[in-house]
């Protein structure tokens, strides 16, 4: 079973359309594959329906479930934010987390974490232990990711999430040809973040097919 939650389109930045990325998804033996494209307060509107549409129409080959990852959005309006895409159809709200390769508002982290309408904190760089017992306590899971640039703070990401006892799960974060990852590499990934076979199961498999079992028709 492979179930990636965090992937993009051409409804964002991603080079594929919704229907090509599903495809080879399937190929590399997913079971379920979330489309969670970049959005801000301008085209939230846009982007939400048009996945909804998309996830219909993909759904001959794998579950496919709509989704949204909250960008540079300014962290007093997170909350509304993810309330808003969940209103509009969005299964999965992914927060694009204060990664050290990028310059996102800080408390970003922080507001996510404190959010019950956020599913993921993606590439959280440092995130701080406090953070990671918010994220336990609000059922926020935390993302080891293959994206290149975010993924140099998965080890500190997983131990803060181990100490906390927060869930973990593995993404790809996709955007082009080449970045999605089969059950092999997402391990390479999960162990070299120092996961081990129990923690990998779970981030891989237990954890994120129980957030997205209610979505599966």
């Amino acid at each position: 079973m492979r179930i990636d939650l965090h992937t993009h389109t051409i409804f964002s930045d991603g080079d594929l359309t919704p229907s090509e990325l599903v495809r080879r998804a399937m190929e590399l033996g997913h079971t379920a594959i979330a489309l969670t494209d970049h959005v801000d307060v301008t085209n939230i509107d846009i982007v939400v329906p048009a996945l909804v549409k998309a996830a219909e129409l993909s759904g001959d080959y794998i579950t496919v479930i709509p989704g949204v990852e909250l960008t540079y959005v300014p962290p007093s309006k997170i909350d509304a934010m993810a309330k808003r895409a969940k209103a509009l159809g969005a299964g999965i709200v992914v927060v694009h987390g204060e990664t050290v390769v990028e310059p996102v508002p800080p408390q970003t982290n922080l507001r996510s974490v404190m959010s019950s309408n956020v599913d993921i904190l993606a590439h959280p760089g440092l995130i701080t232990l406090e953070e990671a017992e918010l994220a336990a306590k609000n059922n926020v899971a935390l993302e080891i990711t293959g994206r290149g640039g975010h993924n140099i703070t998965n080890g500190h990401v997983a131990n803060m999430a181990r100490k906390a006892g927060a869930k973990m799960v593995v993404d790809s974060d996709a955007h082009t040809v080449g970045n999605l990852m089969d059950e092999k590499m997402a391990t390479i990934v999960a162990k070299g973040a120092g996961l081990t076979d129990e923690e990998i199961k779970k981030a891989l498999n237990d954890t994120p097919y129980n957030m997205i079992k209610h979505l599966i028709k």
